[in-house]
């Protein structure tokens, strides 16, 4: 049965998906696409027609200029274009009010990150609970369909942790997410997504080990690992949205997430902060005028968007999975490695914003034919994750799954070793009050 589609937004992560569905579009039907700025979503449409990517051309394709925090212009949308998924890919700070204009509506609602509040960074955890689960009832009450962060890191990785428990291990101790991108896009910095939220989510590193939340320092705790494809590369200890999910719904002793950064990304990144530029809250200027200082930062760094023609290298996210499995100790790696090259060659993007489009739009895809279609709010992993793989599998993000020798320490450690090490880090450096962002040492992420 074919349901229609609303997509929200018009960055690099809407111009995937808006692919991706139209290339499905026989199962989704009409595909709007709805933003602030209208241009972006024709141009988005211009780019599906020129790589011919209108499966079924008497589907209608077309644009709507949106304010998606304005509830009510959200659900007088909805109405008109008769969609009964919105898949929301505006900035973070929206969910709260699409997810209102879709419960309203009684259609079904797919993002792909955690609501934030502009006013406040890294809240307490579990961050879920401050805003999208406070209407987990309202959804069961009108039977509307919610699935939370579909995206690759939180969503793939998700269904990845779901896929351990349920085929490779009778017992999880760790689960440990890895995100590393080793491409280059040939600019002198660049964030590969929303440099705003990219930077918001670095100010504090909230983790999950031996079953509580820690805070620890950002950048503060290095690890080195051989992935497939890209090779060995450093990651760093990182707070992320899938955590404060997975937390709740998989039992598991630790889960912790690492990004990889290069050491240039870190210094730049460093600097910015000890500044003041990366502050989310807005300062006075001599001449009266306000200023958010980490949206000056956001409009003088490139757009995304602009970063995928000449992108070269690959992406390799994942999750290390250790336990038990038939009473003998088990450990996996589940992994999917993008191409920007390739990402470039048939959608017009980059992979980043690859990796994390194409996940929503197969989440719809099991709307729409009722195997995801829960009727009430769930994280990723509280669906069945073989379907969802299997699509995946198909348009255009392949699982692998590596199997490793059981005794590979590379990401052992509990709350009391990471301690450690951060005590042994910050030893040898000396910290100013003049500086004191850099309380650790800045190793390679």
């Amino acid at each position: 049965m074919k349901k229609n589609v609303l997509i929200i937004g018009a960055g690099g992560v809407a111009h995937v998906a808006a692919h991706k569905a139209a290339m499905h579009n026989d199962l989704l039907g009409d595909i709007c696409i709805a933003s602030r700025t209208l241009s972006k979503c024709e141009q988005i449409i211009e780019s599906i027609e020129r790589k011919g990517h209108v499966k079924d051309p008497a589907r209608k394709l077309y644009a709507r200029q949106l304010d998606a925090l304005d509830i009510p212009s959200t659900v007088a949308l909805i109405k008109e274009t008769n969609s009964e998924i919105v898949i929301n890919l505006g900035s973070a700070f929206l969910n709260m009010s699409i997810l209102e204009a879709c419960i309203e509506t009684g259609v079904a609602y797919i993002d792909t990150a955690i609501h934030e509040d502009p006013d406040k960074v890294c809240e307490t955890p579990p961050w879920y609970a401050n805003y999208e689960w406070k209407r987990k009832d309202r959804c069961t009450e009108k039977g509307v369909t919610a699935i939370l962060g579909a995206g690759f890191d939180p969503g793939v990785v998700n269904a990845y942790c779901a896929l351990a428990a349920k085929r490779y291990f009778d017992k999880i101790e760790t689960i440990d997410i890895l995100d590393v991108n080793a491409g280059s896009h040939g600019k002198y910095f660049a964030t590969n997504f929303d440099p705003e939220i990219n930077f918001r989510e670095f100010v504090k590193v909230w983790t999950w080990i031996d079953r509580e939340w820690k805070e620890y320092p950002t950048h503060s705790v290095k690890r080195v690992y051989d992935f497939p494809v890209v090779g060995e590369c450093p990651v760093y200890l990182n707070g992320h949205d899938e955590l404060h999910s997975l937390s709740k719904n998989i039992d598991a002793d630790s889960i912790r997430f690492w990004m990889g950064f290069g050491d240039h990304y870190i210094n730049v990144f460093t600097v910015l902060r000890t500044l003041g530029f990366l502050d989310h809250l807005p300062v006075t200027l001599a001449t009266g005028q306000e200023v958010v200082p980490l949206k000056v930062v956001k409009a003088l760094l490139p757009d995304p968007m602009t970063l995928a023609p000449g992108y070269t290298g690959n992406t390799c996210i994942g999750n290390v999975v250790k336990g038990w499995k038939d009473g003998k100790r088990r450990e996996v790696f589940i992994y999917q490695v993008s191409d920007h090259k390739a990402a470039y060659e048939e959608v017009e993007s980059q992979g980043i914003s690859y990796t994390a489009g194409v996940p929503p739009v197969a989440a719809a895809m099991l709307v729409a034919d009722g195997t995801w279609d829960a009727k009430t709010m769930v994280n990723v992993e509280e669906l069945d994750p073989e379907p969802f793989i299997a699509i995946l599998d198909k348009i255009g993000l392949p699982t692998e799954v590596k199997e490793i020798e059981p005794g590979d320490a590379s990401f052992d450690g509990t709350v009391r070793d990471l301690e450690q090490e951060l005590a042994e880090s910050t030893a040898t450096v000396t910290v100013s009050a003049a500086n004191p962002m850099i309380a650790v040492a800045p190793k390679p992420r």
